[in-house]
């Protein structure tokens, strides 16, 4: 099985601020904004949908509301709070993230860790939704701060080219667009990284 992440550079209080605070501008707003996509994603969970879990539209109102959720439905609540990054948040490059195994990620792990850069890893974006949404097994969820990003980014310039070309391409091909994300990320104060895996 192959998996992707989908990653904003956000402002993480603002988007968690958003859980529960039950804006229906927001509602209507993300409604608006991202309809036919809500739409054509309600088509691809039908057989879901059809039984029992909450439609695009639904899960999002319960997410911006805080609830109620129903734990054996969480993946759309999951997909909702990444609607909510999606409209505040700038999406950022994936392509070397875009389709992997699993492993992949602990390898991507393993070439930070070689440079010294242990404010951050990738394994996390597949990780647990923040809460009080319910844990889903997809989207996975994880986070990097702005203080984790600013020091991701000291790492990587304290690491030697030599240390660099040890690792395998593909794999600093990955981490140079790590450092891309954190360089985005630190350009607007306060943003940090969300990224989903699924």
């Amino acid at each position: 099985m192959s998996y992707g992440l989908n990653l904003y550079a956000v402002d993480l209080t603002l988007v968690r601020g958003a859980i529960g605070c039950g804006s229906k501008q927001l509602l209507d707003m993300i409604g608006e904004a991202y309809g036919q996509r809500i739409a054509r994603d309600d088509e691809y969970f039908a057989a879901e949908i059809a039984k029992g879990a909450p439609t695009g539209h639904e899960a999002l109102r319960a997410v911006i509301e805080g609830g109620p959720f129903e734990k054996e439905h969480a993946f759309q609540y999951g997909y909702a709070y990444r609607r909510i990054c999606e409209a505040y948040g700038d999406q950022l490059d994936d392509s070397s993230f875009s389709s992997f195994r699993s492993a992949w990620l602990i390898h991507v792990d393993e070439g930070l860790t070689s440079l010294g850069m242990t404010a951050v890893s990738v394994s996390p974006f597949m990780y647990s939704l923040p809460r009080p949404l319910p844990r889903a097994e997809l989207p996975g969820y994880g986070e990097w701060t702005p203080e984790q990003c600013a020091e991701g980014l000291a790492q990587w310039e304290a690491s030697t080219e030599e240390q660099r070309q040890q690792l395998h391409f593909e794999v600093l091909e990955a981490i140079e667009s790590c450092v891309g994300w954190m360089r985005q990320a630190v350009a607007k104060e306060g943003y940090g990284i969300a990224g989903f895996g699924s």
